[in-house]
């Protein structure tokens, strides 16, 4: 079952059951990935990573704009965008730990022979096609910095 089918059969359950909230998310996933499939005219469902890349996307989004609502105090706007940010990260593969991170990007440094700072691109360039979604930008990018310097 792919990542369509799989929003598609849990909207079902979850109106049988009368959850909103998740409802809510499940529909706010259905259409970002519909606008994605239908963007090119080609009507072509999306591929498994196409769509992990949207839910990336929308739980950053939900994430920032959490954060956003914490700061300013807005408890009940909060917890709307908690919960559909949960909803989201159920459908997102687990997210590398710091020392799997470490070592998958020690044997990509190994592998292309990287001796510094100035190998970088070289690294990150396999790095994050190697991590994708599965390790942060930004943790990736820090993680080399690290162990080139």
């Amino acid at each position: 079952m792919n990542l369509t089918e799989q929003i598609n059969s849990d909207i079902k359950v979850a109106m049988k059951a009368r959850e909103k909230d998740t409802l809510e998310a499940l529909r706010a996933i259905k259409s970002a990935l519909l606008l994605e499939a239908t963007k090119d005219s080609s009507g072509d469902e999306l591929d498994d990573t196409t769509g992990i890349k949207i839910l990336q996307k929308l739980h950053k989004q939900r994430m920032e704009a959490a954060a956003i609502y914490k700061e300013q105090n807005r408890e009940d706007l909060l917890a709307v965008e908690q919960k559909q940010a949960d909803v989201i990260s159920k459908y997102l593969p687990q997210p590398m730990s710091a020392e799997e991170l470490a070592e998958g990007i020690k044997a990509i440094i190994a592998k292309v022979n990287a001796e510094g700072m100035k190998d970088m691109g070289k690294v990150m360039g396999i790095a994050s096609k190697e991590f994708a979604g599965k390790a942060n930008g930004k943790d990736i990018s820090d993680q080399v910095k690290a162990l080139l310097s």
